[in-house]
């Protein structure tokens, strides 16, 4: 029975020791921090989670560690897109064997391909592997967007079951929200926001959720503001959410997620390690983040 995809679904880092190797202690300890927090689930390797430099043997080995830790407890998402249409598929079907209960699907990236270019590439994976599929429009990372056109019709598809949106347009995040509406005596289609600062707008216009990178470091805020939009206290959740606008600013003033992994070690929740080519965080910035994490009682 596939449990509910609503609230908050962190997008999560993957640790590392300060050789880039991975720290399985470290994750483990930050899902059960998640769990008891509320988080609703956790994304495995996605962007936050640095995909782009880990081995497709260690990212396989994370969503398994991930899935076998978290043991049923919240839903676990495999990030296995690609921007090669058979690679994601083994990583799809690598993550389904390893028992991810979903796969999260980023537009492949670089070769920007056309409309009917990803039409293809999306129903050739969900085709191919049995396990329900999250498409994932970032257009500021992958030079490619995702148009409502475009996920209208791969909605069709029985594995595709959502999507998330980091285009933050209130146009486009109201044709998904039309687009779910119209299907759903069909099967229920999820809309995330991928957009940390307007996710709380999302939710308060109707959004299932939202996949976070601030709930790396607030998860039961997150989850809080989630909660109270799904249960029509927009105006509380508002007014929560605005505590964090800084803090949203902060956590991709340099790509993410450098910032968010600077913060989570100096919260002592994790090492400094983070892969080539990503640094730690500037210095010019410390000043400022420690201020902000300071201010919300962080440290």
């Amino acid at each position: 029975m596939m449990q509910p995809l609503t609230g908050s679904f962190v997008a999560l880092i993957t640790p590392m020791f300060p050789d880039g190797t991975i720290d399985y202690d470290s994750l483990n300890s930050l899902i059960d921090w998640h769990v008891s927090s509320g988080t609703s689930g956790i994304v495995a390797v996605g962007t936050t989670g640095e995909s782009a430099t880990l081995l497709i043997e260690e990212h396989i080995k994370v969503i398994e560690n991930t899935v076998n830790y978290v043991n049923g407890r919240i839903p676990v998402i495999a990030g296995s897109g690609s921007n090669s249409t058979a690679q994601a598929i083994e990583t799809t079907i690598e993550s389904k064997k390893v028992g991810a209960d979903y796969a999260l699907l980023v537009t492949p990236y670089y070769n920007k391909p056309t409309q009917k270019g990803l039409i293809e590439h999306y129903l050739k994976i969900a085709d191919t592997v049995d396990i329900p599929q999250i498409l994932y429009n970032v257009p500021s990372r992958t030079a490619c967007d995702l148009k409502s056109e475009t996920v209208s019709r791969l909605s069709e598809h029985p594995n595709i079951i959502g999507i998330k949106e980091a285009f933050a347009d209130s146009s486009r995040l109201n044709q998904l929200y039309s687009l779910a509406e119209k299907i759903k005596h069909q099967k229920k289609f999820y809309v995330f926001s991928g957009d940390d600062l307007t996710f709380n707008s999302h939710m308060s216009n109707g959004g299932d959720g939202v996949i976070s990178v601030a709930a790396n470091i607030l998860p039961a805020e997150i989850s809080e503001i989630c909660s109270l939009n799904l249960n029509n206290k927009c105006s509380e959740a508002k007014k929560l959410n605005k505590k964090f606008s800084l803090f949203y600013e902060l956590l991709f003033i340099e790509s993410n997620p450098i910032p968010v992994k600077w913060m989570l070690e100096r919260m002592g929740k994790i090492k400094s390690g983070i892969r080539l080519p990503m640094v730690a965080l500037s210095k010019k910035y410390h000043e400022r983040v420690l201020n902000e994490m300071i201010n919300l009682k962080l440290l």
